[in-house]
């Protein structure tokens, strides 16, 4: 359920409200109108009653027309600004915001009057247990994944030396200044008292993005910096800049908020919203008595996050909790990171360059060449790689698609390593620094991936979702033993001594004569396109039940173990706390969750917990995409979309399929 303010709670289907708006803004702008309609209003043109409302963009020089049409009127205004987490790029890019401030009462930057923001943070009681775990979570998130009101900066780059006083610019006449209660001579002021405070500090000043573009000048410039003073103008992140920071100065930019949540206490020479709360060293002569209550970092945040803004989920089109909004943004940040500079890809067949398009072309179309000859950034599909490849290797991720790869189905999730490929411990693997780094987890990534791994189990959901009966099997301690594609990279790379299905159902047979054991031929191998089948009459002594076309997760309810050479099944058998055996060294091997009879990287040493293998394998390791929106996009939505399936993928991949089984003893081909 959406986190509205409760007056656009009341204000569902039966109960809209007419909004007139005399504005461009609101005519050009299709995700604000959509969502106000969302959150209960229908946007129009004309004159309004009493009865309606009047929609204005803050309170930019624009406003003026729609207070003038309510004060005639009688109508009510609605003030609408962006929330403060809004995209990528700045407004003035074009792009829509994540979500919306949309205020009955007044709009959160002007001190003069109070705001529907004001009042939460003033009024509401803002101690319950699960939202203030909920607003811990959202400041760890995004100071993690480094996300701001605009987040178009790149991570790696360089912060001034460390040590500095941060003195925060900001767009000159900006509506948060002149409303703020400050005016040029404030920006003065807060320089000379950044000095002041610290006799003989480095002073960095930084600019603000819209200056750095050239669309709007700050108060600062050239001539204001000396010795100790500077100018610096590069795109970092905020969260970097206040680890450098021995102390931050602000007028009223958000940047104030966010280093009030990376743990200072900014000295404040406005009146923005999160000043008055004891939060700030409040320097503004000026009273604000209706903020005298005292407020955590966690309170400020549930209010200004989680409780006032209106959130929009791009991908179902309907208005969202912050954490949905929150994980659609991860997902759109880490894309146009990676992706921004563009790709060359090789080694890909023609049916998978669309989707990589899709995946990877978004800000920059992916160029596709077979040449070994690598400039810039270069992807290859992890089978092609040669030793000494520098190129980063891709492959399908864990939670991939309802069909099969090997039948031409587009991934919902691809995996990136710059380091090597989850399924060749002959390398260290991006993947494996990812389990390491989350062997301790925080309570509200614990909490994620739980959900997640509940979902999975709960919808059945496994890397291919093919559905299939599965026949009633004998009694007794009963061991699934999935058969795999024996040419496969992770067979060839990762097996060992077991490198046959038919190896495999020996060992599991000779470590449990008395057991029942499952055999499950692997997807493709049962469609024809791949090598690995088991003759009829090798089963015999080995195998109690052949099960064909088989749903693997109805299979796992119905089974105690899994013994695998370096299968996807065993990791999923993991998450549904089945006892897993592996003969070879998959990426979950080597980490005390399984028992590993064959040779494990001693690399993979340190003993972590399921939650933290999971964490690593299905939130920070793969890339996902959302086939209904065309979008980047969560786990979490990926999974909905695996669950409910709904989407199909081309008739062009739908007929070359075909082909593909009519010429499947070409497949080198097409694979």
């Amino acid at each position: 359920m959406a986190d509205l303010p409760d007056t656009f709670k009341a204000a569902g289907a039966e109960e809209r409200r007419r909004l007139y708006y005399y504005t461009a803004g609101f005519l050009r702008q299709r995700r604000v109108r959509r969502i106000l309609k969302l959150a209960g209003y229908d946007l129009k043109l004309g004159k309004p009653t009493s009865d309606d409302s009047v929609a204005v963009w803050g309170r930019s020089p624009y406003a003026a027309r729609g207070e003038a049409m309510a004060a005639k009127t009688g109508a009510s205004l609605l003030r609408v600004e962006d929330a403060f987490l809004r995209s990528l790029h700045a407004g003035r890019a074009g792009e829509p915001p994540l979500g919306l401030m949309i205020d009955d009462i007044g709009i959160y930057f002007d001190a003069s009057a109070p705001s529907r923001l004001e009042q939460i943070l003033a009024g509401d009681p803002l101690d319950n247990a699960d939202e203030l775990k909920r607003a811990h979570a959202g400041i760890a998130r995004m100071r993690e994944a480094q996300l701001s009101k605009y987040t178009s900066y790149d991570p790696e780059t360089p912060c001034p030396k460390a040590g500095y006083v941060l003195v925060i610019d900001q767009t000159r006449g900006d509506a948060s200044v002149t409303h703020g209660r400050a005016d040029a001579n404030t920006f003065k002021e807060m320089l000379y008292y950044a000095q002041e405070d610290n006799p003989g500090a480095r002073i960095v000043i930084k600019t603000h993005p819209e200056t750095q573009a050239g669309y709007r000048q700050g108060y600062f410039s050239k001539a204001d910096t000396s010795p100790k003073i500077s100018l610096f103008d590069g795109a970092v992140s905020p969260w970097a800049l206040m680890e450098g920071a021995v102390a931050v100065y602000t007028v009223t930019s958000q940047m104030g908020f966010e280093a009030i949540l990376a743990g200072h206490r900014p000295h404040v020479f406005g009146q923005p919203f999160y000043a008055g709360w004891g939060l700030s060293e409040d320097r503004n002569p000026h009273a604000l008595p209706r903020r005298g209550r005292v407020l955590t970092k966690a309170q400020l945040f549930l209010g200004a996050m989680i409780k006032a803004p209106t959130w929009y989920d791009a991908h179902n089109d309907c208005l969202a909790r912050f954490e949905t909004a929150l994980g659609s943004f991860e997902a759109e940040v880490r894309a146009w990171r990676e992706d921004r500079e563009g790709w060359q890809a090789a080694g890909m067949r023609l049916w998978k360059r669309g989707p990589l398009q899709q995946f990877f072309g978004r800000y920059k179309r992916v160029r596709f060449r077979n040449s070994s000859k690598v400039t810039g950034q270069a992807m290859i599909w992890a089978g092609k790689a040669q030793e000494g490849d520098r190129r980063a290797r891709l492959e399908d991720g864990f939670l991939r698609s309802r069909g099969l790869g090997a039948a031409l189905t587009p991934p919902l999730s691809l995996v990136l390593d710059d380091l090597g490929i989850y399924y060749d411990p002959t390398r260290e693997s991006r993947l494996e620094r990812l389990v390491a780094a989350r062997a301790t987890l925080r309570a509200d990534q614990t909490a994620r991936v739980r959900a997640l791994i509940e979902t999975i189990c709960a919808q059945g959901v496994t890397k291919y979702n093919l559905k299939g009966q599965v026949p009633d099997l004998p009694e007794g301690r009963r061991i699934l033993v999935p058969g795999q594609v024996e040419d496969d990279a992770s067979i060839r790379l990762g097996a060992g001594e077991v490198c046959t299905n038919l190896d495999l159902l020996s060992a599991a047979r000779a470590a449990n004569p008395d057991a029942i054991i499952v055999f499950k031929p692997h997807p493709d191998v049962e469609a024809g396109l791949r090598p690995g089948a088991v003759a009829p009459q090798d089963l015999v002594g080995l195998a109690d039940v052949l099960v064909e076309n088989a749903d693997a997760a109805a299979l796992f309810g119905k089974v105690e173990e899994v013994w695998t050479m370096t299968s996807l099944l065993g990791f999923e058998a993991l998450l549904r706390g089945l006892k897993v055996t592996t003969t070879g060294a998959p990426f979950y091997a080597g980490w005390g969750l399984t028992t590993d009879k064959g040779r494990v990287p001693a690399r993979r040493g340190r003993h972590v917990n399921l939650e933290s293998l999971a964490h690593a394998a299905l939130i920070d390791y793969p890339r996902y995409f959302d086939p209904v929106s065309k979008l980047p996009c969560s786990p979490e939505l990926a999974l909905k979309r695996l669950s409910e399936g709904g989407f199909q993928h081309g008739p062009a991949n739908r007929l070359l399929a075909k082909l593909q089984g009519v010429f499947a003893s070409y497949a080198h081909f097409w694979r």
